[in-house]
């Protein structure tokens, strides 16, 4: 009986957020990251647009060189910009850590100097990969979702971007 009610107190919570946001993950420290390098999201490479917040967002990935890969990110409502954000997916201890720091439209960073957002590497499938609380999927050679948890005021929403590959 204590076996099933610690199962219960310790696993409902998880069980509760899976069901809340179906295509996030959670980082578990008692697990870890698994093994991964840039070949296993290589396939992100490249320029995304998309709809999401009331406009237009737009990121564009570098190939990856040297251990990683880079990312610009704009959002623009009413034609204006909303904010950037510069990301970097980077192979550290044989897995994959995503940063990302945001910047209002006059370039002023959100977070301190020295302060990224680091979301760590929960799982890779194929066509998926999951980290904490921020998933890459892909649909085809020219669409991908993402989807992001974000928190505003205490309450958690998982957030779709789904964007199409601009072809010149």
């Amino acid at each position: 009986m204590c076996l099933f009610l610690f199962s219960f107190v310790f696993f409902a919570p998880l069980i509760d957020a899976q069901e809340k946001f179906p295509n996030t993950m959670f980082y578990d420290t008692s697990v870890g990251s698994p093994n991964a390098t840039l070949d296993d999201v290589a396939w992100v490479q490249g320029h995304w647009k998309g709809e999401a917040f009331g406009g237009i967002a737009e990121e564009i990935w570098s190939p990856p060189l040297g251990g990683s890969m880079m990312c610009v990110f704009r959002l623009l409502v009413n034609d204006e910009v909303n904010f950037y954000e510069i990301c970097t997916l980077v192979e550290e201890k044989e897995t994959l850590v995503l940063r990302l720091k945001h910047f209002h439209s006059d370039l002023k960073a959100w977070e301190e100097k020295n302060e990224t957002v680091d979301f760590k590497l929960v799982k890779v499938t194929p066509g998926k990969v999951f980290f904490d609380g921020f998933t890459f999927e892909r649909i085809s050679d020219n669409e991908i979702n993402l989807y992001v948890l974000i928190d505003s005021h205490g309450e958690k929403s998982e957030v779709k971007f789904n964007y199409h590959r601009v072809v010149k």
